[in-house]
């Protein structure tokens, strides 16, 4: 491992040391043991969600619902509320926008949540 300098410790102190040898960043990860210590894991979404859009805007309710889409959740539950807004909108959402191409099918459950299955995503 590369010994450290007068200059070296000089310019940590000033804080413009940066090692850019890769060989000492690989003997750095070698001697800690960094790829057994941090594994490398995929990160798998929920089969299922529940999301509900009390509280939030139209923007809020848009953003949070195509991020649900996106984000390879199967199925999801979507309370909108009984009265309001988001509940006819969610609705044309779901039928007539940019979200569309992510829905199978959605239901409703009672009078203000729907049961949504998204399509699966494509890698």
């Amino acid at each position: 491992m590369k010994q450290l300098t007068d200059q070296d410790i000089a310019g940590m102190i000033n804080e413009t040391f940066a090692p850019d040898d890769i060989e000492t960043r690989r003997a750095v990860r070698s001697a800690l043991h960094l790829s057994t210590r941090i594994p490398h894991t995929r990160h798998t979404p929920p089969l299922h969600a529940t999301l509900d859009l009390h509280q939030m805007t139209e923007e809020e309710s848009w953003n949070a619902i195509m991020e649900l889409a996106q984000s390879g959740t199967r199925t999801a539950t979507i309370i909108t509320g009984a009265s309001g807004i988001l509940k006819i909108k969610f609705q044309q959402w779901a039928r007539d926008s940019l979200l569309a191409p992510y829905i199978v099918s959605f239901s409703p459950i009672n009078n203000g949540s729907f049961s949504v299955k998204f399509k699966k995503k494509n890698n």
